[in-house]
């Protein structure tokens, strides 16, 4: 479909206005006689707008007397009648024919690939994979075998669950789904013991199956027992059970850093500078001269590729690299001060891997102190559900 529209706009075409009782049967006319209608919009029932190449329009007027139609042109579009409005600028109209041609041979090639995926997917090397499985900027579609290249990249990762490549245009979709890690879990047939996945106190235990191992106050360790998967009667002896608990233990989580009295710091000073560069396919062009003319400074590098359409990208990528200046500055911090920033700094971390944050019952932030530096510990107490499923193997 877009070939047919750009070889239309090399060709030229008409927008037509078509009005009359029996625009259905015209339609299907045109349809049966191979004529090209695009951009089809209906006004009311009797009038009808559309878009017919140079070539098929004198077709149409056969078909408008048998179905009673009235057309009229409402305007003359494409490089014809482009060239001959400008045609003393010679130079300027061979240089648009070749930007056509470029364009239509450039549609034949991939020249982006769109990843979506979870953020914890890393796309660089979801994108280094696919280029050595052949999938990569500048290739001809026809040369890409999407199933070899998703089998391929499914064997290296197994945090994939699935992935899907779609073609569109001159970009390549690539869609992910991550796999999510699940604990290995015991059928509902099978007999298993209950076992604590973590060292803690033993806050609340309640048994629904099985016989407890330990009671309130107890301190565990990975793999200690916390419910056997068997029950003893006085009269019945041992039976074996799928033992099942709540239990719920105070576990710690630690955080330790080494922090300076004497640091270097970087301090914004506000100043900027843009860079600009554009990528042609492999060939770059820099529109600027010198390095930056900031002694410190940290880069932001964003990249944009250029499209005609959604998903009709050009092989032309302009880039834009901003470079924000810093002063380093000396700083001397007091132990409150360096303690403050790094207890903080500590915190943040461990509320990251802390899944329920108003579990937390008790903080502790301990400071030891040495030459030049202290060192900063918090502990976190916090109250959680233990214990991991374990299949009993006679």
């Amino acid at each position: 479909m877009l070939i047919k529209i750009l070889l239309s706009y090399i060709l030229g075409y008409v927008e037509i206005k078509v009005e009359g009782y029996y625009i259905e049967r015209f339609i299907n006319i045109c349809n049966n006689k191979n004529i090209f209608l695009w951009n089809v919009k209906r006004d009311r029932d009797i009038i009808m707008y559309a878009r017919v190449r140079i070539s098929e329009f004198k077709k149409l007027k056969n078909i408008a007397r048998t179905t009673k139609c009235k057309i009229d042109i409402n305007r003359k579009k494409g490089l014809p009648f482009f060239l001959n409005k400008h045609r003393k600028r010679k130079i300027f109209a061979i240089s648009l024919i070749i930007i056509v041609f470029m364009i239509i041979i450039s549609s034949n090639y991939i020249w982006n690939i769109e990843i979506i995926a979870d953020e914890s997917i890393n796309k660089e090397e979801i994108i280094a994979i696919l280029e050595q499985e052949g999938l990569k900027t500048g290739i001809t579609k026809g040369d890409i075998d999407t199933k070899r290249v998703i089998n391929n990249v499914r064997l290296n990762r197994n945090d994939i669950a699935w992935i899907g490549i779609k073609l569109e245009g001159t970009n390549a979709i690539v869609e992910i789904i991550k796999s999510e890690e699940k604990p290995q879990i015991v059928a509902e047939d099978e007999y298993c013991n209950i076992v604590s996945d973590k060292s803690g106190i033993i806050t609340k235990i309640s048994a629904q199956n099985g016989t407890l191992a330990v009671k309130v106050g107890d301190i565990v360790k990975p793999g200690t027992p916390l419910v056997n998967g068997w029950l003893e009667g006085k009269y019945t002896g041992i039976s074996y059970v799928h033992a099942r608990a709540d239990i719920e233990a105070k576990v710690w989580y630690t955080k330790k850093e080494k922090a300076y009295y004497n640091q270097v710091i970087s301090v914004p000073t506000g100043k900027k500078e843009n860079k600009y560069s554009l990528n042609l396919n492999n060939f770059r062009i820099n529109f600027y001269k010198s390095l930056s003319k900031f002694e410190n400074y940290d880069t932001i590098n964003e990249s944009k590729k250029l499209k005609l359409f959604s998903n009709f990208y050009l092989p032309i990528e302009l880039k834009k690299i901003t470079n924000y200046e810093y002063c380093e500055k000396s700083v001397t911090y007091t132990e409150e001060e360096l303690t403050d920033i790094t207890a903080s700094k500590l915190e943040e971390e461990l509320n990251s891997e802390i899944k329920d944050t108003n579990k937390i019952v008790n903080k502790q932030v301990n400071t030891y102190e040495n030459e030049g530096y202290i060192e900063v510990e918090v502990i976190y107490e916090v109250i959680e559900k233990i214990g991991t499923e374990e299949k009993i193997i006679f």
